[in-house]
């Protein structure tokens, strides 16, 4: 794998040298994770005199918690992105459908289609892939990327790529031992830890507290699904979500997967009437990678997600059958 990535990441590197014109995208309801390695190396190309333009397909907006990652102003709203991009880089996404409405950028990209990521499920639908799926976040494998274009990693660049290491190992809580020693390469530049880390993970506005007390009110317990290991699961309905950021309701599976008597939890997250996007977190014994795949989804082993069109209620029963599934 290690001889495989620094060849791609070599490839990438030699592609993004000669560009005129690159064009970045995260996935739907960024984190700072994608949106944060997207910036770190539009950043980089920005200073070299590149034409940069960094996106996402939904929501709208940018997460208010992100906005100050973008130094450069380099984020634009989806309609801004060419139609057919002259190079494409695409950030921490596993698959085409993750971009949402510019997923059709892929098959119209002019040029080649980089693929920076650390899923596992990734389906490799670019021409380039720099994947490894032991990385802990993307971020990492950004940053093998600019050491490769011999970027000075100074403290903007070095502030992104820190917020999306601490969230994706959520606090260092999964890190190994070289995620810390690239953290604290990235400290050295100057990044204030708490300034980064406060906005993406210990702050909230005060309607989150009431969102967060309606839903976890009904949040419900089964201990014998997932084979008696137990699965916890809220609802977040449009209703709840109406005074809120995207942030608060992405924040609700970190606090229901707290629950000790489940192995499993999940947050159905309603988008519009009828879809849902879920969330699904495991303690370390089921893999709900494969759970999020049988029901057309992906991501890691201990987090994963998928979409569904449906009542809250079918989304469950559709949950607990996969559950069954990957577990007999």
């Amino acid at each position: 794998m290690a001889d495989d990535l620094s060849t791609t990441i070599a490839e990438a590197a030699r592609l993004l040298a000669d560009a005129r014109d690159v064009t970045l995208l995260s996935h739907i309801n960024p984190d700072a994770d994608t949106l944060g390695s997207a910036l770190a190396v539009g950043l980089a190309l920005h200073r070299r005199g590149v034409a940069v333009r960094v996106a996402f397909g939904a929501p709208e907006v940018v997460p208010e918690s992100l906005r100050a990652l973008d130094v450069a102003g380099l984020l634009v709203h989806r309609d801004e992105v060419p139609v057919a991009p002259e190079l494409l880089v695409v950030m921490d996404t596993g698959s085409v459908q993750r971009l949402g409405p510019l997923g059709d950028r892929v098959a119209n990209a002019r040029g080649p289609v980089i693929v920076v990521d650390h899923h596992v499920s990734n389906t490799r639908y670019g021409t380039v892939h720099c994947i490894d799926e032991h990385a802990e976040a993307t971020a990492l494998i950004a940053l093998k990327l600019l050491d490769e274009m011999d970027v000075e990693v100074d403290e903007p660049i070095a502030r992104c790529l820190y917020a999306g290491l601490v969230t994706d190992t959520g606090g260092f809580r999964k890190a190994g031992p070289a995620a810390h020693e690239t953290a604290a390469r990235l400290l050295q530049t100057g990044v204030d830890a708490y300034t980064v880390t406060r906005p993406l993970m210990d702050a909230h506005p005060f309607a989150y507290l009431g969102m967060l007390s309606r839903v976890l009110a009904r949040a419900e317990l089964d201990r014998g699904a997932a084979g008696g290991l137990g699965l916890v699961h809220a609802v977040v309905g449009l209703e709840d979500a109406r005074e809120v950021r995207s942030e608060e309701v992405e924040s609700v599976i970190d606090v229901v997967r707290s629950t000790s008597e489940a192995e499993v939890a999940a947050v159905l997250k309603e988008l519009r009437p009828g879809h849902w996007s879920v969330s699904l977190r495991a303690v370390g014994v089921v893999d709900v990678r494969e759970v999020a795949q049988v029901l057309g989804g992906g991501g890691h082993r201990l987090a994963a997600g998928f979409t569904f069109d449906g009542g809250s209620e079918q989304v469950v029963a559709a949950l607990k059958g996969a559950l069954e599934r990957v577990g007999s």
